[in-house]
């Protein structure tokens, strides 16, 4: 078995041992603290792994180019070293892309894929989302981490009554290395599966933030309709940090979704 990039991983829950787990996977520059809304909504009845990405908190960054292949096969590999059955996969943006990743270059460790506000090939949403990746862009090359991370979490969280969503994201983002982020936005920017969409075979949720300022509705859609008989939930009101901004209509979803037949 190749052992692959160290990847720093968390279990949770209390799910039969021969049940699949639940994987998450978080967004870019942030860590395995993505998902601590869903941690109490799911570990009564499920074990959870939550995984820090590539290059990611505590996950060193390889050696050579980062892409999104390479941290699905990352993921990949630490599933099997731990013996896991197929798993369900759930991916926020970057590790949407991840586990659509790994849904196709793994199958056999995907029982189903959960994508949030991630896409096939990225495009920014807006004239105005350009103009906030160019001011990132800079940012990166001349501010501190800090200011970055307050500049993104801004743009995740933007109203005063999510003060304390801000706060937390703006934390989380700050412990990102400049070269990490610059390496994952590359992965980003280089990553392109819309020619294999047809091959994903095991049942797929597509989750869109109606108010997503970072990835395109039409992107998210378009998704979904390539994968063969994804399920398509669009949640009203949500940005791009729906399993944050709105965690009891994602974990009732994500909850529907796991125990259909």
């Amino acid at each position: 078995m190749p052992k692959g990039p160290d990847v720093y991983y968390e279990r949770r829950g209390r799910g039969a041992a021969d049940a699949p787990a639940i994987v998450f996977l978080h967004g870019l520059g942030s860590c395995a603290d993505d998902w601590t809304w869903q941690i109490p909504a799911f570990e009564r009845d499920h074990r959870l792994l939550l995984v820090d990405l590539p290059g990611h908190y505590r996950s060193p960054l390889p050696a050579g180019p980062l892409s999104v292949d390479a941290m699905a096969d990352a993921v990949g590999v630490l599933l099997a070293r731990l013996g896991e059955p197929p798993a369900h996969v759930v991916g926020l943006s970057l590790g949407g892309c991840v586990a659509l990743a790994l849904a196709l270059r793994a199958p056999e460790r995907v029982r189903s894929l959960t994508v949030v506000n991630a896409f096939a090939r990225l495009r920014p949403a807006s004239p105005a989302a350009v103009v906030r990746l160019v001011a990132r862009l800079v940012l990166l090359a001349t501010a501190p981490m800090s200011v970055v991370a307050a500049l993104v979490a801004r743009g995740l969280f933007p109203r005063a009554e999510q003060a304390a969503l801000y706060e937390a994201a703006a934390h989380s983002l700050a412990r990102t290395s400049r070269r990490t982020y610059l390496a994952g936005l590359r992965a980003l920017a280089g990553f392109d599966a819309r020619a294999s969409l047809a091959r994903v075979r095991c049942p797929t949720l597509v989750v869109a933030g109606a108010a997503d300022a970072t990835v395109a509705l039409g992107l998210k859609e378009a998704l979904a309709r390539a994968i063969p008989g994804s399920r398509w939930v669009i949640v009203p009101g949500s940005g791009h940090a729906t399993n944050a901004d709105h965690p009891d209509t994602f974990n009732a979803t994500l909850r529907d979704f796991l125990a259909a037949p």
